[in-house]
């Protein structure tokens, strides 16, 4: 087997003018001069016999098709490097190495820190780096190379991802407390909320999903105000200024004197937790190792 007539170094550079979208920005981040990067760049792309960027001065940096999929390549193949470099230093079949997680924004705070606090513990010499988003800023994570694996709601995601159960949350109705159709914890008919307004919380896939529920109840849901975040529309509930429908569990449940949540009496269908993955690309042990810990926490979130 040959040599690769490129270097890790190269790669690294790549990768980093990429990400930067300028010389100059991957150079401030490297502390690397931009006549370097512009080298590295050039030897990288006569070893692998193809243009990766296109450079236009004032204009910054734009990916060739050929960029493209050599970015995504070189993503991996620099964390299986660190992973190697890690895992040689301890002992053997021991997970090192770094794993890039994405996490669904409502998802993260009942599941991330459980996880990552079981993984840390099962493999000290491992590390996570994570991000929360929507699910469609995690899915380009996922198949562009940025991201080793990603936790997510199972509702229409790309094709091209692999996916494995974790658990499912049941959507669920948030009301204000004292409100008329109240009976303890007593599930309440969406249609029922017929005319009240609705907060929605408006953040990808929840706000399609949420709506979907509500139709399929039989409301047509009158929406006057919109969120990205399901702690806002909690509280704006709270004030009286209409319900919600979520589907993440609330971690401050029972400590909340302004906001009551009970079970939808239409009965939606729970909506599936999964872990996910590029097709493309087998995952690391680092990252099949924080898989483990994900589904050892349980469906608390």
């Amino acid at each position: 087997m040959s040599n690769p007539a490129y270097s890790l170094r190269q790669l690294s550079y790549f990768v980093a003018v990429a990400e930067a979208g300028t010389l100059a920005g991957a150079s401030a981040s490297l502390h690397v001069s931009a006549s370097a990067l512009s080298l590295a760049l050039d030897e990288l792309e006569r070893a692998l016999d193809a243009q990766l960027t296109v450079r236009r001065r004032a204009h910054g940096i734009r990916l060739t098709p050929a960029g493209q999929e050599t970015l995504r390549r070189a993503r991996r193949l620099l964390r299986e490097a660190d992973e190697l470099a890690d895992a040689a230093a301890g002992d053997p079949g021991e997970v090192a190495g770094t794993v890039r997680v994405g996490c669904y924004t409502t998802l993260a705070p009942g599941l991330l820190p459980a996880a990552i606090g079981r993984f840390t513990a099962d493999h000290p010499r491992a590390r996570v780096e994570f991000v929360e988003g929507s699910q469609d800023l995690l899915a380009r994570g996922l198949l562009g190379g940025e991201l080793d694996v990603a936790v997510l709601y199972d509702h229409r995601l790309d094709p091209a991802l692999e996916l494995t159960a974790v658990s499912a949350n049941t959507p669920h109705l948030v009301l204000p407390r004292g409100h008329r159709l109240l009976r303890g914890e007593a599930p309440v008919a969406l249609a029922d909320l017929a005319g009240e307004p609705m907060v929605l919380l408006d953040l990808p896939p929840s706000s399609e999903h949420a709506l979907g529920v509500c139709l399929a109840a039989g409301l047509s849901p009158r929406v006057r105000y919109r969120t990205a975040n399901a702690e806002t529309a909690r509280a704006l509930v709270g004030q009286g200024l209409g319900f919600t429908v979520l589907a993440q569990a609330d971690p401050e449940a029972g400590r909340r004197e302004e906001v009551v949540a009970v079970p939808i009496a239409e009965e939606p269908a729970p909506l599936p937790i999964v872990l996910a993955w590029s097709g493309q690309v087998a995952p690391t042990a680092t990252a099949r190792a924080f898989a483990t810990a994900v589904t050892s926490c349980g469906p608390a979130v």
